[in-house]
């Protein structure tokens, strides 16, 4: 008695279910999805948690980079709490800065893209422009030329002056130098603007129209339609715009340096003083892990207050 063999089409059949489970098989495995991943995730490691983990340890140490590190445990925290008039300065001057400029960029993101919603001849164009300014705006020469306009013989004086206004030196000035930084975050308003506009295009028309056939004014249209609609997009803007404004850091260096009487004495920029002029770097990582900690408290802030006040269409209006 023969012993049974497979035809040709059976075999043809069973080696493309095998190639088939191998060729699944290896497309499903997580080794693929690390290998794409690498770079980013070896530069994650090294650039940023390896050197948290360092800065996490140093924050406890006497560091100065030219001795090596000594424990002295939480010395450096109680310095800064009890002892550091300019850690307390400091702070509020940031904390005023992000209270101020945050709102301003904000808004101005808002009614630009509003602006550019607008279905206008030529709008790529307007829009490529308006956003220039935030792919230039944290630069070392925009900030030097920022300088130059609120300087004393700045172009804003001597507009000024064609009203028979004598200016000031805008950024010499205690009362009016933060007041130059502030406007010089707000002008670069072109990332949140875009985020904006991609909300802006999501909202339904129908809602507009339906709202106009009721006697809706513009303004009762912004207040009960688009900010509702658009509340998800203001969250993660005002998220990012807040992190970011404490982190500020650029301007104050090359405009003001921290001056006048340091007026625009930066949190950043006295963490910096402390690591590369004086050298205390221990003492500099426990600075900064007090900022990441006011960063991480403010943000919960926001995310908690944000059941009040954002919407989400797919749970039926107001988060829970």
């Amino acid at each position: 008695m023969k012993p049974e063999t497979r035809s040709a089409p059976q075999k043809l059949s069973s080696r493309k279910i095998t190639t088939a489970f191998t060729l699944k098989g290896r497309w499903e495995s997580p080794i693929a999805g690390y290998l794409f991943i690498s770079p980013w995730l070896l530069g994650f490691l090294l650039l940023t948690l390896w050197p948290m983990i360092q800065s996490m340890y140093y924050s406890f140490t006497k560091y100065t980079l030219l001795d090596a590190p000594e424990w002295i445990g939480l010395r450096n925290y109680e310095r800064i709490f009890a002892d550091d008039e300019m850690f307390r300065q400091s702070l509020q001057i940031t904390i005023l800065f992000v209270v101020l400029s945050v709102p301003i960029k904000l808004f101005s993101a808002l009614m630009v893209a509003m602006v550019l919603n607008k279905k206008i001849k030529g709008i790529s164009v307007y829009r490529t422009f308006i956003y220039l300014p935030s792919l230039i705006g944290s630069s070392i020469a925009v900030a030097i030329l920022w300088q130059n306009i609120f300087g004393i013989n700045g172009f804003i004086n001597r507009f000024l002056s064609y009203f028979g206004i004598e200016g000031i030196s805008w950024i010499s000035n205690p009362n009016t130098a933060l007041g130059t930084l502030i406007i010089l975050v707000a002008w670069q308003f072109g990332s949140s603007m875009v985020i904006f506009l991609a909300g802006l295009k999501q909202i339904p028309a129908e809602l507009y129209e339906a709202s106009s056939v009721d006697g809706a004014s513009k303004v009762r249209q912004f207040f009960s339609i688009t900010l509702p609609m658009l509340s998800p997009v203001l969250l993660f803007n005002l998220v990012l715009q807040t992190i970011g404004s404490f982190q500020m850091f650029t301007q104050a260096f090359i405009i003001t340096k921290g001056g006048p009487i340091n007026s625009t004495y930066m949190y950043a920029l006295y963490l910096y003083d402390r690591a590369f002029s004086r050298y205390e770097m221990g003492y500099a990582s426990a600075l900064a892990w007090i900022l990441l900690v006011v960063i991480a408290i403010v943000t919960a802030l926001i995310f908690a207050s944000s059941r009040y006040w954002v919407f989400y269409e797919t749970e039926g209006g107001r988060r829970k």
